[in-house]
């Protein structure tokens, strides 16, 4: 079994890839995780995840479709109007 090892150089730091490697279970995952990535304190912190359990995230927004993350993206009074005709209201 496959297993994927995270691991954290420095306390407050994001987790990075370390490495791949092969344990027939998580008991020896471990040990395998602690030995390559903790032995010389190199790591503050290890995750250890089966690689069948990680998945991609393959639908994004449109890269070009950002206005809502904007403040001055997009004019209020403009969706407020498209929001009263589509009320019919206006």
């Amino acid at each position: 079994m496959i297993w994927e090892v995270f691991r954290q150089e420095r306390e407050g730091q994001p987790f990075q890839h370390g490495g791949s490697l092969e344990a027939p279970d998580f008991r020896f995952a471990e040990i395998y995780a602690r030995e390559f990535y903790g032995r010389r304190n190199e790591s503050t912190g290890i995750w250890i995840v089966p690689r069948e359990t990680i998945r991609e995230v393959a639908d994004f927004a449109d890269l070009f479709d950002r206005d809502y993350r904007r403040v001055d993206g997009y004019s209020l009074k403009v969706k407020l109007g498209e929001a009263r005709e589509r009320a019919g209201t206006a």
